[in-house]
C-alpha cells in the first residue's frame, strides 16, 4: 500500500481560479521512496491548455500598461515570502525530485537571487538613447514585451528554472502559462501558490499540470509568443520545428549537454580531482551541465584515476533529507534503466572499467531508485558513442590527451557544447580552452557547475538555440524598438535626404 505523508492535492491555475480536475490524475512519487505519493495531479486537457493560454492574453494589456517598478516591486513580495519558506521548499524539493537537501536550499537561494536580480532591474534602463545625424532629433531603442509566455520546465530544477525564466518575462510586461515537469508538480505548483501570495494580478501566470501533450498543446497555439524550455534535445528540436510554422513565434531552448572538465599537465591534482567528482557526481550526475567526461593529460591520467575512484568510493548515496549525504537517488526506474544501458555500452566499446555502478538496497530491500558512480577510462575516437551522447545519470568517461590542441578537439568532439572546465595554472592554456571549444559556460580551477543568476545560461550546437537563460533571457522576452521625435519646426531626414515635395 502506497505511503501518504501530506498529500498534495494538485490543481491548475487559470486567471486566477485554481481549479480540482475530476478527469484524469497522475501521481507524483519519491524517487528515493517510492511507496511515498507526494500529490495527484491533474492531467490537463487540450481544452484546459486553450484557457489557460486566453486568461494570459487577457491579462496581457493591463500587465503590460503597469508600470515596470511596481511590476518588480512585487517581486520583492515574492523574494520575502521565499526567504519565509526556503526550509519547506527545500524539504518539499528532496521529497519530490530525490536532490539532497543541501543541493535543494542552494537551489531555493539561487531561485530568490533570480528574484532579487528581476526586482532590481525595476528601477534600470530597458533601452538606449542614441544620437541622430539630426541635431533637432532624439533617437532611442526601447524594448518592448512580446505577450504571452510558455513556460516549460524539468525536474531537476524546479525552483530555480521556472524562475529564471519567469521572472525575466513578468518584469518585462509578458503573461505566462507554466507547466512543471510531470516528476515535480508539487514544488512547481508551490511555486505559483507564492506569485499568488505575493500579489500577482489574475491571469499574468497561470499554471497547467501534465505530461508531454500539455506542452505539445501549449507550443501549438498561436496565441503564444515566445516558448521557453529547458530539457531534452529531441523535445527542444521538436518544439523549434514546430515554431518555424508561427510567423511570430520565439523559442530559447536550453537542451542537452556533454560536458567535460579538462586536467592539463600542471592542474593540482587534489583540485582536479574534486572539481570532476563535483561535476560528474552531484546530483547523481542529473544536471544539464553534469560531466560525462574528464579529460585529462597522459602525464596525470594514472594518479588521477586512482585519487578519483578511490573518492568515488566512498561518496556517501542515500536519503536525500539526511544532508550527510553527498547525493541521492536518480529520477525513476526509466532513468536508472537508460543509465545502466550506457554503462553496458561503455563496457562493449572497450572502457576499462574502474568502478561499476551498481543499484543500491536498503537492507536487501529495493525501494528507491539509487545508483552508484560508474567510472572507466578510454582512448578517444571516432564512433563510439558512449563519449558523444547525453547519458544524465553518474556515469563518467576518462580520457587521456597529449597536446592542449588534442584536448580542445576531443572536448569539441560531441553534438553539444554546453559547459566546460579547465584545471590549471598557465593562463596561456586558459585563454586557448576559452577561445577554442565550443561551450557556453566555462569554468577554470572549478567544477563545471555552479551557474549564477547574473550571467547567462545556455549553450551552442545541440545544446542551444543562441537564447540563453537567467539574466540573459531579456533579450528573448522583449524586442527592440526604434523611436525617433523630431523636435524641428521643419523635416530633416538623415542621410541628406531631400524633404523638397514641390518637385
Amino acid at each position: 500500500m502506497a505511503a501518504i505523508v501530506d498529500r498534495i492535492v494538485g490543481r491548475n491555475l487559470i486567471a486566477g481560479h485554481w481549479l480540482v480536475a475530476s478527469g484524469d490524475r497522475f501521481e507524483s512519487r519519491s524517487p528515493a521512496n517510492r511507496d511515498e505519493v507526494i500529490g495527484l495531479f491533474p492531467s490537463s486537457s487540450p481544452s484546459t491548455v486553450e484557457e489557460a493560454v486566453a486568461a494570459a492574453r487577457a491579462a496581457y494589456p493591463a500587465w503590460r500598461r503597469t508600470s515596470r517598478i511596481l511590476r518588480a516591486e512585487l517581486f520583492d513580495n515574492l523574494a520575502q515570502l521565499v526567504k519565509r519558506e526556503t526550509d519547506n521548499l527545500a524539504e518539499l524539493m528532496a521529497r519530490e525530485c530525490g536532490k539532497v537537501i543541501t543541493e535543494c536550499r542552494a537551489e531555493v537561494i539561487e531561485g530568490l537571487h533570480m528574484i532579487q536580480y528581476v526586482f532590481g532591474t525595476g528601477r534600470m534602463p530597458c533601452g538606449d538613447v542614441l544620437a541622430s545625424e539630426i541635431a533637432e532629433k532624439d533617437a532611442f531603442m526601447r524594448r518592448k514585451p512580446w505577450g504571452v509566455v510558455a513556460v516549460i520546465t524539468p525536474w531537476n530544477f524546479p525552483f530555480a528554472v521556472p524562475l529564471w525564466m519567469l521572472g525575466p518575462s513578468l518584469v518585462e510586461g509578458n503573461t505566462a502559462v507554466f507547466k512543471p515537469s510531470e516528476d515535480t508538480p508539487a514544488i512547481g505548483q508551490r511555486l505559483v501558490e507564492l506569485f499568488l501570495e505575493a500579489g500577482f494580478p489574475p491571469g499574468v501566470i497561470n499554471l497547467v499540470h501534465g505530461d508531454g501533450n500539455v506542452g505539445e498543446a501549449l507550443v501549438r497555439n498561436k496565441e503564444v509568443n515566445v516558448v521557453l524550455f529547458t530539457g531534452s534535445w529531441e523535445v527542444g528540436s521538436h518544439i523549434q520545428q514546430v515554431s518555424a510554422g508561427f510567423h511570430d513565434r520565439i523559442v530559447a531552448a536550453e537542451m542537452g549537454s556533454k560536458s567535460a572538465v579538462i586536467v592539463c599537465a600542471d592542474a593540482k591534482l587534489d583540485l582536479a580531482v574534486n572539481a570532476v567528482l563535483i561535476s560528474a557526481f552531484k546530483t547523481s550526475g542529473q544536471r544539464c551541465v553534469s560531466a560525462g567526461r574528464a579529460i585529462v593529460h597522459e602525464s596525470l591520467v594514472e594518479k588521477f584515476s586512482q585519487a578519483l575512484v578511490e573518492k568515488a568510493k566512498r561518496l556517501r548515496i542515500g536519503n536525500p533529507l539526511e544532508a550527510i549525504n553527498f547525493t541521492g537517488p536518480v529520477i525513476h526506474e526509466a532513468a536508472l534503466n537508460k543509465i545502466e544501458k550506457y554503462n553496458r555500452l561503455a563496457r562493449e566499446e572497450g572502457g576499462q572499467m574502474f568502478l561499476q555502478g551498481q543499484r543500491l538496497t536498503d537492507n536487501g530491500r529495493v525501494n528507491g531508485c539509487f545508483l552508484s558512480p560508474t567510472i572507466y577510462q578510454m582512448e578517444a575516437r571516432p564512433g563510439v558513442r558512449c563519449i558523444r551522447e547525453e547519458v544524465f545519470g553518474p556515469h563518467l568517461a576518462i580520457l587521456p590527451f597529449r597536446t592542449n590542441e588534442e584536448a580542445a578537439q576531443i572536448y569539441n568532439d560531441t553534438d553539444y557544447g554546453l559547459s566546460m572546465a579547465v584545471i590549471t595554472e598557465d593562463y596561456r592554456a586558459m585563454r586557448f580552452f576559452r577561445e577554442e571549444c565550443e561551450f557556453g559556460m566555462g569554468y577554470v580551477n572549478l567544477p563545471c557547475i555552479g551557474a549564477e543568476v547574473h550571467l547567462p545560461f545556455g549553450g551552442v550546437k545541440k545544446s542551444g538555440n543562441g537564447h540563453p537563460s537567467a539574466a540573459g533571457l531579456v533579450e528573448t522576452v522583449t524586442h527592440k524598438i526604434a523611436w525617433t521625435v523630431n523636435h524641428g519646426q521643419e523635416i530633416k531626414m538623415a542621410q541628406g535626404l531631400t524633404t523638397d515635395v514641390e518637385g
